[in-house]
């Protein structure tokens, strides 16, 4: 299996305060890995490491196509919160289809296979009764998962979700679930959550951030009781 993101002895934070020290973490194709810590450890400052969005202080951090270094990856983020405004007119499909915009020349519009990849996400989602509606007259749970559709819509190398369970409408959890199953077998998931214990059963590793990172490489069943043992 290919390594797609590599991170070695990182040093990150803000206006010369760490945040994270010392952090090294593999991310791996079609890996589950769960991130748990509480809040103010660093977890986030992590995320934006992986995204790019932050420079690490010291160390590095790496990523790999099939095998081969590359400069970045395809990256589907949806954070906690969001910030779209609800007032702008902007349809559930046009947010989900604002997900492949880079993948499309200015100023044209979206091809058949395009179009298809957008109405398959729209179902995948749910929100096919509502594709036409106006952001604006969603509920919390629908937006977020428009927002997820968008996350998705360009077949991610890696996707990224922080603190699912916040965002997770209860009519749609049950699916919720099914659909990562769903995208980890195209791609990786990298889950930051407070409360794994629904989402367990998927994780394959697991890392826990506290300024510093203590990282399982490995999930295992336990002989007797069958329950997910998780060991540091």
């Amino acid at each position: 299996m290919n390594r797609l993101i590599e991170i070695r002895h990182v040093t990150a934070g803000y206006s010369g305060k760490p945040v994270l020290r010392n952090v090294s973490l593999d991310v791996w194709e079609n890996d589950f890995l769960g991130i748990i810590g509480p809040n103010g450890g660093g977890k986030t400052t992590l995320l934006k490491v992986i995204l790019g969005l932050l420079a690490p202080e010291e160390g590095l951090i790496n990523y790999y196509h099939d095998g081969l270094p590359v400069p970045s990856l395809k990256i589907g983020y949806l954070p906690q919160t969001n910030r779209i405004d609800r007032k702008f007119p902007i349809s559930v499909r046009e947010v989900v289809s604002s997900g492949l915009s880079s993948e499309k020349p200015l100023f044209r519009g979206f091809n058949r296979q395009q179009n298809e990849r957008i109405e398959e996400v729209i179902l995948q989602m749910g929100l096919e009764d509502f594709s036409r509606r106006p952001v604006g007259e969603l509920s919390g749970g629908q937006l977020q998962r428009a927002l997820l559709g968008r996350a998705i819509a360009s077949r991610p190398e890696v996707l990224i979700l922080d603190e699912p369970n916040s965002y997770v409408d209860k009519r749609f959890e049950s699916h919720f679930y099914t659909l990562l199953g769903e995208i980890n077998r195209e791609s990786a998931v990298i889950l930051v959550s407070h409360d794994m214990g629904t989402l367990l059963p998927m994780i394959k590793n697991i890392a826990c951030v506290n300024e510093t990172l203590l990282y399982n490489p490995k999930t295992y069943k336990h002989a007797e009781t069958g329950g997910t043992v998780i060991s540091f």
